[in-house]
This record gives structure tokens, C-alpha cells and sequence, in this order.
């Protein structure tokens, strides 16, 4: 399996990664978190060049809200049901802060990833920022979730 490539810039990934984070963060003004205060968007890039955003949707009724990166996964298959998902990057931002503030994919997320790498047959790389505020590239869902539950699991 390929191995994570961790960068401590933004400027420091490739061209393709960096606009997908960018898309990203311009979903985070479009997040629903009255909540939280937590906002986080989510970019897809598909292998036809789209990019489909996501951000995340709060509700009062926890957990009836939905995340960035699942929002923009459901979104990309529901518009383009033929198209693989190459990579997705997520950030996040606290609302009144103007830095990114590190996040990751939560496990609800990470297992739908896998579903959908499961679904195209391919992996899809994940770009997100770590705790130390370096950029994760990680390689697919199943190196996030090694022992994820997949239709083999039933």
C-alpha cells in the first residue's frame, strides 16, 4: 500500500491538491454550524476535472446534522453517478477565526469513503490537516480505516 506524504505548507502539495483544498475552504462560508462554531468543508475532485463541494449541516436534533466530506461524496455520485472520485480534501475553521484550524475525517465518514472506494473499485486520496497543522495526503479511506465493515463483513 502506498504510504501517507505529510507536508508542513499548503504551498508544499502538488497543484491538483492544492485547488481542491482551496474549494474547501470556500465551502466553510456556506457551513450550517450555529451549533458548533465548528465549520468544515469538504471538496471532491472527479476524474472528469469537476470539483463538487461539500460543507457541514448542523441540526438542533444532534446527530441529525450531516458532515462536509459526506455531504460532498453524496452530492458528486447524485450529479454524476459515472464519474470516480479521485480525491477529497477537507478543512475546517472556527467561525471568527480567519486560520484553518486542523481536522480530519470523523469514522462515520472514513467508512463511508470506504464505501465509495469499495463502489468505484479505486482508492481516493484524502488530504486533510493534522493536529501539528502539516498536510496529510493519505492514499485511500482503507489506510484511514484498515478494518472498516465492508459488504464482505454481511
Amino acid at each position: 500500500m502506498k504510504e501517507f506524504i505529510i507536508v508542513n505548507q499548503l504551498s508544499d502539495l502538488d497543484d491538483h491538491s492544492k485547488e481542491l483544498v482551496l474549494k474547501a475552504k470556500e465551502a466553510l462560508a456556506h457551513a450550517y454550524a450555529p451549533y458548533s462554531n465548528f465549520m468544515v468543508g469538504a471538496a471532491a475532485l472527479l476524474d472528469d476535472g469537476s470539483i463538487i463541494t461539500g460543507m457541514n449541516q448542523e441540526n438542533a436534533a444532534y446527530p441529525s446534522g450531516l458532515c462536509a466530506e459526506r455531504v460532498a461524496l453524496f452530492s458528486a455520485y447524485s450529479l454524476y453517478p459515472n464519474v470516480t472520485i479521485l480525491k477529497v480534501a477537507v478543512t475546517a475553521q472556527r467561525r471568527g477565526e480567519s486560520e484553518l484550524t486542523p481536522a480530519t475525517c470523523c469514522g462515520e465518514c472514513r467508512q463511508v469513503l470506504l464505501e465509495f472506494e469499495n463502489r468505484q473499485k479505486t482508492p481516493i486520496e484524502i488530504i486533510m490537516q493534522s493536529q501539528q497543522h502539516q498536510w496529510i495526503k493519505a492514499p485511500s479511506a482503507l489506510s484511514l480505516l484498515p478494518f472498516g465493515f465492508t459488504s464482505a463483513s454481511l
